[in-house]
């Protein structure tokens, strides 16, 4: 990490005068659109009142929509617009599908003009991560050789992901990049990898980078990202987004032209907006019998229902580092720690019981090499010994065993997201040169939960520094409702009321 990012700032959302001058001197270049698009169509498309619809929740995008207060071809150019804009300086976006979007927002508003029901996402731009499948972009393998549309076969089909969230209406503007194989800074040209919009000098994590990056600079309102290791929660927290790690198999995660069995990654939201990402998960989630590891689950639970309960009565576990994270800290973790606790008690606030609990887990790494390659079916994984597989599941039954129990006894752990803020790019290639050194850093916090099956949230809590921070609520399986009940009452009672992001 770099000098300029140890200590604390408890000021949300204030920069520092340098980086004001930096972002003021950038908009004064002025960026030109990709598409040649200009601003004009932005402004037609934005008259819809008081808010502006590049920060409005998607959910209030979708009723005005169904309503006929605005069309969804007039939301789809308003984002077009936008993307066009922004892209050449955040890079979230793999593939770009202007002409698409287009003609999914024309099929809505014809379904509007004839009285036709609409679905919950109707006229809601999203964009969708490039490894999960949408028919005719690029479908990124995985290769970090391989990171550039060009070099990219077209997806022959929508995965159930996308089939399912065209059907709810969404449209799909695009695909995101994910950098390298969804770890490291995995880019070529260092110049062309996702950048964060809280000061472009910086990354907005890995894997699901481009995905929270959009999001967070109002490219569009949601995204689909994956975790399979924190991937959707990390750039969330380093974005001041929200991203949802779902229960693994709860949202099908099926790709018939790279089967493989993902039994630590999960499919979900990356949003500003809880109820935004809560009907996004309602879309997307449930079994589907082309997908093994979905059917093991009943149908999706309702993640709407008791969104606006509130969290009076529940219990709140507290916890600073799992009793292993610090030590794999930087200089900035005493700092975040102190100040994502300071934000989570405020759920005293709503009612809620705050308890730090002391328990000690034990590390996931390496131990989970060697559950995963051991149930690997991709061709040439060196397969471990019986000895070390029989060690490293000893060791997921003793931390999981610990998690269930504690999450007996309390609604949900809490715990910060991650332990420094979002690094330079120069800074996070370096970090990344040893792949086995920093992926225990980047995701102390977090990978457990992939390797244990069991859901988790980043919620924004905060600056540090004039950088985000993340909140990460972890509970039992399908506890995605209760969840996202609680960051709704949180993020309710502790709104993010900084301006937006500079670059945005």
């Amino acid at each position: 990490m770099s000098e300029t990012n140890k200590g604390t700032d408890r000021a949300s959302g204030h920069f520092s005068a340098d980086r004001r001058t930096m972002l003021g001197g950038l908009a004064a270049a002025g960026i030109t659109p990709i598409l040649g698009i200009g601003m004009e169509t932005a402004m037609a498309a934005d008259k819809t009142g008081k808010d502006d619809l590049t920060w409005m929740p998607a959910w209030r995008i979708r009723d005005m929509v169904a309503s006929g207060k605005i069309t969804a071809s007039a939301v789809t150019e308003h984002f077009i617009a936008r993307i066009g804009k922004i892209d050449p300086v955040l890079h979230a976006f793999r593939a770009f599908d202007p002409e698409g979007a287009r003609s999914q927002a024309r099929a809505i508003d014809e379904a509007v003009a004839q009285g036709k029901p609409v679905g919950p996402l109707a006229g809601v731009p999203i964009a969708i991560k490039d490894h999960v499948a949408v028919k005719g972009l690029p479908v990124f393998d995985g290769s970090p050789s391989n990171n550039k549309a060009a070099a990219l076969q077209p997806a022959a089909r929508d995965s159930v992901v996308a089939e399912r969230l065209r059907a709810a209406g969404a449209i799909i503007m695009g695909v995101t990049i994910m950098p390298g194989m969804g770890i490291g800074a995995g880019m070529p040209d260092l110049a062309r990898h996702p950048r964060n919009p809280w000061d472009p000098k910086r990354v907005p994590g890995s894997s699901s980078a481009g995905s929270a990056a959009a999001v967070a600079a109002g490219m569009v309102p949601v995204a689909i990202g994956s975790d399979g290791g924190g991937s959707t929660r990390l750039p969330a927290a380093l974005t001041g987004t929200i991203g949802v790690h779902t229960t693994i198999g709860r949202v099908p995660n099926l790709n018939l032209d790279h089967p493989d069995l993902p039994l630590t990654t999960s499919l979900g939201p990356i949003a500003r907006d809880v109820r935004d990402a809560a009907i996004v998960m309602q879309a997307i989630a449930g079994p589907d019998g082309r997908d093994m590891l979905s059917t093991i689950h009943p149908p999706a639970p309702d993640y709407l229902a008791a969104l606006n309960d509130g969290a009076r009565g529940m219990k709140m576990a507290w916890t600073d580092d799992y009793g292993f994270t610090r030590s794999l800290g930087s200089t900035q973790t005493d700092g975040i720690i102190d100040a994502v606790r300071n934000a989570a008690q405020g759920v005293s606030a709503l009612g809620a019981a705050f308890t730090p609990v002391d328990e000690q887990w034990e590390s996931f790494w390496p131990h989970y090499l060697v559950t995963t390659a051991a149930y690997s079916v991709r061709p040439g994984t060196q397969r471990p010994s019986t000895e070390d597989l029989i060690r490293s599941s000893e060791v997921r039954a003793r931390n999981r065993a610990k998690f269930d129990a504690l999450l007996t006894r309390f609604d949900v752990l809490m715990s910060p997201t991650i332990q420094f803020t979002a690094p330079t790019v120069e800074e996070w290639d370096r970090s990344w040169r040893d792949v086995l050194k920093f992926s225990p850093v980047y995701t102390s916090d977090t990978f457990m939960f992939n390797w244990l099956g069991l859901p988790a949230m980043s919620v924004p809590c905060g600056f540090v520094e004039g950088l985000p921070i993340g909140l990460q609520l972890v509970g039992p399986p399908d506890s995605e409702p209760k969840l996202f009940r609680i960051a709704q009452a949180f993020l309710t009672r502790f709104p993010r009321t900084e301006t937006p992001p500079p670059v945005a």
